[in-house]
């Protein structure tokens, strides 16, 4: 049940001379070849360019041709089209989701790329090699551990090796495949595994794997702390809650953190305001916020960048019991704030609402909140793009390049004045719904009453987080996004 390791992933200069039973390079529709398909065309004797004028293989998008090696000493070739212009982020995802599909059915043990051959539009060379070694890596994430013949299973690709010369960038694409891995395995994990006190053993996992301090604060200390509210979504659990903190501190000491708030219910039946019992086994995935975390912290940690970054979990379960909390209550929050609970199925803004008052006491540079929220997101920008709402400009700004920098979509949305009369209590200083309307945007401007002492932004990854259906399980977004909005924080 434990996440293997990923590809060893290495650098190498000149595909000609690479040791590999598998060379793939990439094949445009028209025009001249690739320096590097250049290369392997000429130890084979002219076949790719053969093949091309004869209409064999026409080089479009995603096709793929295997050419099997014909002596032992000599690797078979992987023939991957490109099309005729420079890709999309969406094509070159195609691309390489194409090449993990012909390889991962095969023994091979090592497999060489030739990333100079693949051009993406708008990105660079070292941007392409980021990616590339992330999204080749993230084709091979399994989740093992749950059926009787996982034992038996093991990644098949030893040793991925890219041509190029940029470590930096490398390095970049496989911690964050890493971080994403983390992600998704936690994310898949289901709900009698994955409680908030395995979260906090995870925590626990990586302070002592790589150095950073971790505080566990039990529902005996936020109960000290004033934190009534994250207290009440847990109530009607028999799992306790925690409030997880990990600080990684790669700064100078006196440098204020950014910080990141993961939403963690290990799983969500809605309280009292009991879902619907169709797909309710996806409410394993509502912890993906506080996954996406512990992602983006396994990330930095791996790549140990000059920054000090703080990591926050609010993690409960909610469950509906005699002592759960019932629509109509009314709690305390850390802030001094009151609540009425008009719906306990909108708990994560409950549970996030304590922790951001918590996170003052860091004087942070920045908070990103990162919640699997509403599904009046789903609703609004489907499964393409993440939600996006942020106090100040400047750091809307920020997530937004960082999205565009790792091809992990977001789309800033409104957060008016006027949204925020929909979050009116005749009992308490606010509810916890605002109504039908506009439910991602009142969410938000829940969150943002207890935010006035930081720049803040929050990530409603509702329709991204995870798949359903027959493709179901974690995605691993928004790692990508986050890692680099903490690395440019650096650069």
């Amino acid at each position: 049940m434990e996440l293997d390791e990923i590809m060893k992933t290495q650098l190498v200069t000149n595909v000609a001379e690479v040791d590999a039973n598998l060379v793939v390079v990439f094949v445009p529709s028209e025009g001249a070849l690739p320096a590097a398909t250049a290369k392997m065309d000429d130890i084979l004797g002219g076949q790719i360019v053969s093949l091309r004028e004869q209409g064999v293989f026409k080089g479009s998008v995603a096709q793929t041709l295997l050419l099997p090696n014909t002596t032992a000493d000599q690797a078979s070739t992987l023939l991957v089209g490109t099309g005729k212009d420079a890709l999309t982020d969406m094509k070159a995802k195609k691309v390489v989701a194409a090449i993990g599909s012909q390889i991962k059915p095969l023994p091979f043990a090592k497999v060489a790329v030739a990333a100079s051959g693949l051009s993406i539009k708008d990105r660079d060379e070292s941007n392409i090699v980021t990616l590339l070694a992330q999204w080749l890596n993230e084709c091979f994430y399994e989740f093992l551990g749950f059926k009787k013949d996982d034992a038996d299973k093991a990644t098949k690709v030893e040793c991925l090796l890219i041509e190029g010369s940029d470590q930096a960038a490398l390095d970049v694409g496989v911690a964050t495949a890493s971080g994403s891995a983390f992600t998704r395995h936690l994310g898949n994990l289901p709900g009698n595994v994955c409680t908030p006190a395995y979260l906090a053993s995870k925590a626990q996992h990586l302070g002592e794997e790589f150095g950073i301090d971790v505080e566990l604060l039990d529902e005996t200390k936020m109960d000290e702390l004033g934190m009534h509210c994250m207290l009440s979504v847990g109530r009607g659990s028999d799992q306790p809650s925690y409030l997880i903190v990990m600080h990684y501190r790669g700064g100078a000491e006196d440098e204020a953190p950014h910080v990141l708030l993961g939403k963690g219910i290990t799983f969500d039946t809605g309280g009292i305001s009991l879902k619907p019992g169709a797909k309710m086994d996806e409410m394993k995935y509502d912890m993906c916020g506080a996954a996406s975390v512990f992602g983006t912290m396994k990330a930095i940690c791996e790549l140990k960048p000059a920054l000090n970054f703080t990591a926050v979990i609010a993690a409960a379960e909610n469950m509906p019991s005699g002592h759960a909390t019932k629509p109509g209550d009314v709690v305390r929050t850390m802030s001094g704030q009151t609540v009425e609970v008009l719906n306990t199925d909108a708990e994560g803004r409950l549970v996030l609402c304590d922790a951001l008052t918590y996170i003052e006491r860091f004087n942070p540079q920045s908070v990103v909140d990162i919640a699997t929220l509403t599904g009046a997101c789903i609703v609004a920008l489907g499964s393409v793009n993440t939600g996006m709402y942020a106090n100040k400009q400047d750091v809307a700004d920020a997530l937004t390049l960082a999205g565009k920098d790792a091809a992990d979509k977001l789309w800033q949305m409104p957060l008016d004045e006027e949204y925020q009369q929909q979050l009116d209590s005749n009992f308490a200083d606010i509810a916890n719904i605002g109504g039908p309307e506009a439910g991602s945007v009142t969410a938000a401007c829940f969150l943002s009453r207890f935010t006035e002492k930081y720049p803040w932004a929050h990530l409603d990854i509702a329709g991204t987080a995870w798949t359903g259906g027959a493709a179901k399980g974690a995605s691993g977004r928004p790692v990508g996004l986050l890692t680099r909005y903490l690395l440019n924080k650096v650069n």
